[in-house]
């Protein structure tokens, strides 16, 4: 095992053992926000809670359009 994790610092040009596994970790952990987040907006959506319509959607499009030009204007 000590032999395929010095290959794979090796070849992500990683300093050592803890910066691996601390990549493995934040890996790990965005993998599971990622999911609990698909989890909540589907539940969300199936919830019967929020109005669908056009007006929604509209309202959704311009929030989502104001965050994306907030981030576009972040240096």
């Amino acid at each position: 095992m000590l032999d395929f994790i010095n290959i794979q610092i090796a070849g992500k040009g990683e300093a050592g053992v803890g910066e691996y596994m601390r990549g493995l970790l934040r890996d790990a952990q965005a993998k599971a926000h990622a999911a609990r987040l698909g989890t909540l907006l589907r539940d969300g959506l199936t919830s019967n809670h929020i109005p669908l319509d056009e007006a929604f959607r509209q309202t959704l499009a311009a929030k989502v359009g104001t965050i994306l030009d907030r981030s576009e204007a972040r240096p």
